[in-house]
């Protein structure tokens, strides 16, 4: 029940004294690593090496493209179209005959 009877200030001071107790922590390991080095008890650092990879040589492609003769003669032959035969229906051919009404 007196979880429930907290107000909006007993809030905030815990708040700031969780706060304040991370920074005290981050300043004491951050003093800690200090007092080491000055020591000379810290391990030293592992020294981070870059590896090149050559990629390999790409191959250069070469494309032999033949020259076009220049003495080249193109004769060009047009045919004509020969007319299609038209068939007459019954009446033209009546009227050919001389039969018109």
């Amino acid at each position: 029940m007196s979880e429930e009877k907290e107000g909006f200030f007993s809030q905030i001071k815990n708040q700031i004294i969780a706060g304040v107790g991370v920074a005290i922590t981050a300043a004491g390991a951050t003093f800690m690593d200090a007092i080491k080095v000055q020591l000379g008890l810290s391990e030293p650092e592992p020294t981070q090496t870059e590896q090149v990879v050559d990629q390999p040589a790409q191959p250069n492609i070469v494309i032999n493209v033949p020259e076009a003769k220049k003495d080249t003669i193109v004769k060009v032959i047009k045919e004509q179209a020969k007319p299609v035969p038209v068939k007459k229906t019954e009446t033209e051919k009546r009227k050919d005959e001389g039969f018109d009404w």
